[in-house]
C-alpha cells in the first residue's frame, strides 16, 4: 500500500530506491549479502566460500560499499550495515511472491491489516499444497498431529474434518478452538455427529472455545508445531478462502508458524459470540 500523499508520477521519488533494486539484482551480491549476514569476512575468504575470482567478488563489493549495504573496517573485514541488514530482512517477502506470482495473479491477500501484509516474507519458506484432497489430508494432518492445541478458521467444513477433530477431542489432552464465518457451509451430519460427541459438554468445560466472524477471506489451521493458510481466489468474484491451495510449513519454520498464530489471535480477539442459527446446512 502507498502512502496517500505519495506521489507515482514523480520518479524522482524512487530513485534511491530503484538503485538499491538495482543493485540487488546480481544474484553473487546477494549471496555475499547473506554470507555477511552470518559473519563478517575478508575479501579472500568471500571469493573463496562464493568459489569466484577475487576480481570478480572485489568488483561486487565494491559496489555493495557504494550502496551502503556494507562496511569495511580497519582490518580488512567486511560486514552489513544497518541498512544492510534491514534490507536483506525484506528479500524473503520478494522472494515469497516471487515463487508465487501464478498463485496470486488469481489470488489476493484478503484485505488483511497491513502488519500482516508486511510480515508476509514469513511464508517464504511454507510448501504449496494445491488440490482439495491434497489440502484436506493436510488439514486432517494438522489436526491428527496436535499434542496441546488446535486452532482453526475455515469458511466450510468438510464432514471429513469434523469427524477427524471430534476424535482427536475424544482422546483428550487438547485445546480446540475454531472460528466460522456468517453462512459457513456445514454438512447436515454435523447435528448428530456433535451431539453422539458431547460437544456441549467440551463447551461447557472450555476445552472447546468458539466464535464467529462476519467473513472469512483468509483462513488458517495451525496446532502446536504446524500451520497452514489459505488465501481468496479472484475467479468468481469470490470473498472466502480457497479451499483448493494451501500454504503449508511444519515443524521448523518458527516465523510461519507465528505469523499464522498471531493472525488467528487477531481475528479471534475482533470476533463475535457464535451463533449457530447463522450457518448453512446442506
Amino acid at each position: 500500500m502507498v502512502p496517500d500523499n505519495t506521489s507515482l508520477e514523480n520518479s524522482s521519488t524512487f530513485i534511491d530506491t530503484s538503485t538499491i533494486f538495482f543493485e540487488l539484482a546480481s544474484e553473487q551480491r546477494l549471496s555475499i549479502l547473506f554470507k555477511l549476514s552470518k559473519h563478517s569476512s575478508k575479501l579472500a575468504q568471500l571469493a573463496k566460500d562464493l568459489d569466484v575470482t577475487m576480481q570478480e567478488v572485489h568488483r561486487n563489493v565494491n559496489r555493495l560499499l557504494e550502496s551502503g549495504l556494507i562496511r569495511k573496517d580497519t582490518n580488512g573485514q567486511f560486514s552489513l550495515t544497518t541498512f544492510g541488514t534491514t534490507i536483506l530482512q525484506h528479500i524473503p517477502t520478494m522472494n515469497f511472491l516471487s515463487r508465487n506470482k501464478e498463485y496470486f495473479s488469481d489470488h489476493y491477500l484478503g484485505d488483511i491489516p497491513m502488519k500482516f501484509v508486511h510480515r508476509i516474507g514469513a511464508l517464504d519458506t511454507s510448501e504449496h499444497v494445491e488440490g482439495l484432497v491434497a489440502v484436506l489430508e493436510c488439514s486432517k494432518q494438522i489436526y491428527n498431529s496436535s499434542r496441546e492445541y488446535v486452532y482453526g478458521m475455515l469458511p466450510q467444513i468438510p464432514l471429513e474434518l469434523i469427524e477427524t477433530v471430534l476424535a482427536k477431542l475424544k482422546q483428550g489432552g487438547i485445546k480446540f478452538n475454531y472460528m466460522l464465518s456468517q453462512q459457513t457451509v456445514v454438512p447436515k451430519r454435523r447435528t448428530d455427529l456433535l451431539k453422539d460427541a458431547g460437544f456441549q459438554d467440551l463447551l461447557k468445560k472450555g476445552v472447546v472455545e468458539r466464535k464467529m466472524v462476519e467473513k472469512m477471506p483468509v483462513a488458517v489451521i495451525l496446532n502446536e508445531k504446524e500451520a497452514s493458510v489459505m488465501f481468496p481466489t479472484l475467479k468468481r468474484g469470490q470473498t472466502i478462502a480457497d479451499l483448493n491451495s494451501i500454504f503449508y510449513s511444519g515443524r521448523d519454520n518458527q516465523l510461519f508458524h507465528e505469523w499464522c498464530l498471531d493472525y488467528f489471535r487477531y481475528c479471534w480477539y475482533g470476533a463475535k459470540t457464535f451463533d449457530e442459527s447463522k450457518l448453512l446446512e446442506v
